[in-house]
């Protein structure tokens, strides 16, 4: 039996895998990916170049992304079905070979690959390697502290409804929000009502080429892509005291 192995690539900058990460990408025979249809895949972007030459690739295209509403019965089916296709696809290749699969960030924080972990677990043997959350390299990009002293950090999706954003960012110090994209006026909208809006950065493609960093109040609603998240950073409630 093979093995499927699982490789957090970090942010988007190739020079931020891990070493371990790097030599399983290299060695591999057998790569699978997550993309959308008539897209390269982000996880592809990331390893280009640095595959052999003779490697089988098997791109796993969603079968939607933001088409429909991420919470409607006909996501959860579709979705449902696609993980549950490419669990038995990837378990009969792992009958003969190792299949490393790629995966943008760290596999365990929200990464897509869990769902077919959920699915092969227990049936056939599973590595993961871990990666930097984009959410490190992007602040990073901004070159401040996220967090400080006695700083609570909380991780937020976009898609919560906007009243219970409002609540959570009242409620915390530091702040992480993903999955803006169409959902960027209801995150500006809840941090202005929380009086964080001018503390807060958009970061467009963290580590990658075309990388943009800017202060959120400066932002077009309109101008948010898929690949961009939304940081609040701390303000040190320990080391104010102490002052």
């Amino acid at each position: 039996m093979g093995r499927i192995i699982c490789c957090g690539l970090g942010p988007g900058d190739p020079d931020l895998m891990s070493v371990r990460a790097d030599r399983e990408v290299r060695a591999a025979t057998h790569v699978a990916y997550f993309r959308k249809k008539g897209r390269p895949g982000q996880a592809r972007r990331i390893v280009d170049g640095l595959l052999a030459k003779d490697i089988c690739e098997y791109p796993m295209e969603y079968p939607v992304t933001t088409e429909i509403a991420f919470d409607s019965p006909e996501y959860v089916r579709l979705l449902a079905g696609f993980y549950d296709e490419w669990a038995e696809r990837l378990a009969r290749l792992t009958r003969a070979v190792d299949v490393v699969v790629l995966c943008e960030g760290d596999p365990y924080f929200y990464g897509s690959f869990m769902h077919l972990h959920a699915r092969l677990q227990g049936r056939i043997e599973i590595e993961v390697v871990a990666g930097i959350p984009g959410m490190a390299g992007c602040w990073n990009s901004v070159g401040q502290p996220i967090a400080l002293g006695d700083d609570v950090m909380t991780v937020l999706m976009g898609t919560l409804p906007e009243h219970e954003l409002e609540r959570r960012v009242r409620n915390s110090d530091a702040l992480v929000i993903m999955k803006t994209g169409r959902n960027l006026g209801k995150v500006r909208r809840a941090l202005a009502v929380a009086g964080r809006l001018d503390d807060a950065w958009l970061i467009e493609r963290g580590t990658m080429p075309g990388e943009r960093v800017a202060r959120l109040r400066d932002v077009d609603e309109a101008d948010c892509p898929y690949f961009a998240i939304v940081l609040v950073h701390g303000r040190g409630r320990r080391m104010e005291s102490a002052e």
